[in-house]
């Protein structure tokens, strides 16, 4: 497999390129959507509420967890999982400048 062209773009396309590939699963969307509901829970809460094995749950939590989106504390044996807020702040401000531009264009480009 060859190597990345990722030091050819800016540290913060490299960013939104590790958010969006984390959000690009629907388990993941609906994990994110659990956790906006409920505001925390442990694995096993989730496990429950997604038709997926324990184990493919907790790799889709790491993927999240790895890119930033949410964040998890050990309580006891278990761990917390919620939204970490400074991965969606990145989000959100893309889909602004996205939207900022198309307020102004207003124009049929193609």
């Amino acid at each position: 497999m060859g190597a990345t062209k990722t030091d050819s773009f800016t540290d913060k396309q490299n960013e939104l390129a590790i958010l969006a590939k984390a959000l690009g699963h629907p388990a993941r969307i609906a994990i994110i959507e659990y956790l906006l509901k409920v505001d925390s829970c442990i694995c096993g809460d989730i496990v429950n509420e997604l038709p997926l094995a324990q184990p493919t749950v907790s790799q889709h939590l790491k993927e999240l967890k790895n890119a930033g989106i949410i964040k998890g504390n050990f309580e006891g044996n278990s761990i917390c999982y919620c939204i970490n807020e400074p991965g969606f702040e990145q989000i959100k401000g893309f889909f602004q400048d996205i939207t900022k531009h198309l307020d102004k264009k207003k124009n049929d480009c193609c």
